[in-house]
């Protein structure tokens, strides 16, 4: 099969791999396109294996700002070196990470930063809905597992889909970016704020206790 000029820019475009890299994924795929995206991914994630035990205490501390001052992201990413933190590649991924930030309003950064309490409210919330729904006893459990699969990938950055590409997580994301930048990217914290975040609950909390002393 022919590889062109074109499909390997595209190939780039879709991945954020460096053209050589894409070049290669090509030839050795025979022109397939999703089976070099796939090689492309086995790639960055060996390379970033390869760097797991590497210090990232570098990196920035990035702001953003949206829909006129609704809602504001501060989020800390981290690399190895003072030198990739100041290239525009990094500072790409920072911004395209503040902004999956904003649109995907995650709770955690990762599933062990699941407090215990939130956590079993949550179970007992999915076996409720699942005892109601008459599921047998044995099978609860199993469909438990995978519900709350489903918890982590709409509250946990690390396991959300990348609202750029949804075929990809934030940490395969991230994974691939250290393949390809050579250096290990991890997200340290963030917080979100939203305009007026918390208030209507505080008015809610006190219409209930005004209720409960009016009985």
């Amino acid at each position: 099969m022919s590889i062109t000029a074109q499909d390997i820019a595209n190939l780039r475009a879709k991945t954020g791999a460096g053209m050589m890299d894409c070049k290669n994924a090509m030839e050795e795929t025979g022109g397939n396109f999703e089976q070099a995206i796939d090689l492309l991914r086995k790639k960055g994630i060996l390379k970033a294996a390869k760097r797991a035990d590497k210090i990232a205490a570098e990196g920035l501390i990035y702001s953003y700002i949206h829909g006129g001052g609704r809602i504001g992201v501060l989020v800390e990413v981290n690399c190895e070196t003072d030198f990739v933190a100041k290239t525009d590649n990094f500072k790409t991924l920072i911004n395209d990470l503040a902004m999956h930030i904003v649109a995907a309003n995650p709770k955690y950064l990762s599933r062990e930063e699941v407090g215990a309490e939130d956590l079993q409210r949550e179970k007992e919330i999915y076996r409720a809905q699942l005892q109601a729904e008459g599921k047998p006893a044995e099978m609860i459990e199993k469909i438990l597992e995978g519900k709350m699969s489903k918890y982590y990938s709409e509250y946990c950055l690390l396991e959300q889909p990348f609202i750029k590409d949804e075929t990809t997580t934030i940490e395969k994301l991230l994974q691939a970016k250290t393949g390809e930048i050579g250096e290990k990217i991890s997200v340290r914290r963030f917080a979100r704020f939203e305009l007026g975040e918390g208030m209507q609950k505080k008015v809610n909390d006190l219409a209930a206790e005004v209720a409960e002393q009016l009985k």
